[in-house]
């Protein structure tokens, strides 16, 4: 590994703020977008959506305490409540989308959650490239491991906005909690191997 120069560091390590601190206010943002989606489409997979966005706001403020030179014990108490935060979205979403497709409620239209899952699904995308090669050059493993949780909010992003596609073009309402679905895989993924990874 090249030895970083004080000056190359500093400047790695306000790019590595700069991409969590863009990571976090998308987020906040897109929770109050997502809710209000959520609520006027009556969509499993947009309330699923918006809490993992509430865990990746949780997966950047632990990288932000890293990067300013946070001790090692508050990070691994924050990734276990993260872990925790993703076995409980992962129960949430298995129960809510099995109750829908057992009950055949069919969610509404969300135009808005179409535009907000695309344009999430392009910014997650971006943004985790950019943690993966800045964690690369500071050889951090903390900045590249959250660029992974990143990468997979692009593809739950990707994996809603399919899903309310499929249901205003062909009304296949079922598309929805099917989507549900994939978010439980994803977050019981993260949330096991978090837990591994503390023992």
């Amino acid at each position: 590994m090249t030895t970083l120069d004080a000056t190359t560091r500093t400047a790695l390590l306000r790019r590595g703020f700069a991409l969590e601190y863009t990571t976090l206010a998308w987020n906040v943002v897109g929770i109050v977008v997502l809710a209000i989606a959520a609520i006027s489409a009556k969509s499993v997979a947009l309330a699923g959506f918006g809490l993992d966005s509430l865990i990746e706001i949780g997966a950047s403020t632990v990288v932000v305490w890293e990067l300013s030179g946070t001790g090692e014990d508050r990070q691994h108490r924050a990734l276990k409540l993260i872990g925790i935060g993703f076995a409980l979205l992962a129960v949430y979403l298995l129960v809510q989308s099995t109750w829908v497709l057992a009950s055949g409620h069919h969610p509404h239209h969300s135009p808005l959650g179409i535009a907000w899952t695309a344009i999430t699904a392009a910014v997650m995308f971006v943004l985790a490239a950019g943690k993966a090669r800045t964690g690369a050059l500071l050889d951090n493993p903390v900045l590249k491991t959250e660029g992974r949780v990143t990468l997979i909010d692009g593809i739950l992003a990707t994996a809603v906005l399919l899903g309310l596609v499929l249901n205003a073009a062909a009304g296949w309402w079922w598309a929805d909690p099917a989507a549900g679905y994939v978010l439980v895989y994803y977050a019981s993924r993260e949330a096991r191997e978090i837990f591994s990874a503390e023992h």
